[in-house]
């Protein structure tokens, strides 16, 4: 069961980040705060909403400027990819999570490339459904979020 976004912002908001939004309804959350280590703001985070809510979600935290500078780089553009293609970002919690030779493609879907704590998937839709969430949760762990590169462009510029 997923959170209701109000309940989340009120989460973060009583953890003492400010200037609190959601974005989209899938559990993306911005904020400001000082600067501290990415593994504290998370486990802060996890902290409130557990006592907010009696259950916490596993959190990962990106800077908006982090954010930014993926788009900028234009990650998919050195990958020969359909139209159609829907372009993934994976963010793993903790950077070198797994390393396995890449590319890795079944069914439509390809695991293109691993940057740090970044991986990159391209998927074509199809019947099947989302058949790349099985195969990146198979190759680096439950421990991930999976965001469409259009979803990362709309949390970087909120």
């Amino acid at each position: 069961m997923n959170a209701k976004m109000p309940e989340l912002r009120r989460c973060f908001e009583a953890a003492g980040f400010s200037e609190v939004r959601t974005v989209l309804s899938s559990g993306n959350v911005v904020f400001t705060t000082s600067a501290s280590p990415l593994d504290a703001l998370e486990q802060r985070a996890e902290k409130a909403m557990h006592a907010e809510l009696g259950r916490s979600f596993g959190t990962i935290v990106r800077p908006a400027q982090y954010l930014q500078e993926l788009l900028v780089s234009d990650p998919f553009a050195e990958f020969d990819l359909p139209p159609t293609a829907k372009r993934v970002v994976t963010f793993l919690r903790r950077p070198g999570a797994s390393r396995v030779a890449l590319p890795v493609e079944r069914d439509g879907a390809i695991i293109l490339k691993q940057v740090d704590s970044m991986v990159l998937t391209a998927y074509v839709p199809s019947a099947k459904g989302p058949v790349f969430m099985n195969l990146l949760e198979r190759t680096f762990g439950r421990d991930i979020t999976t965001r469409t590169l259009g979803t990362v462009r709309k949390c970087a510029q909120a």
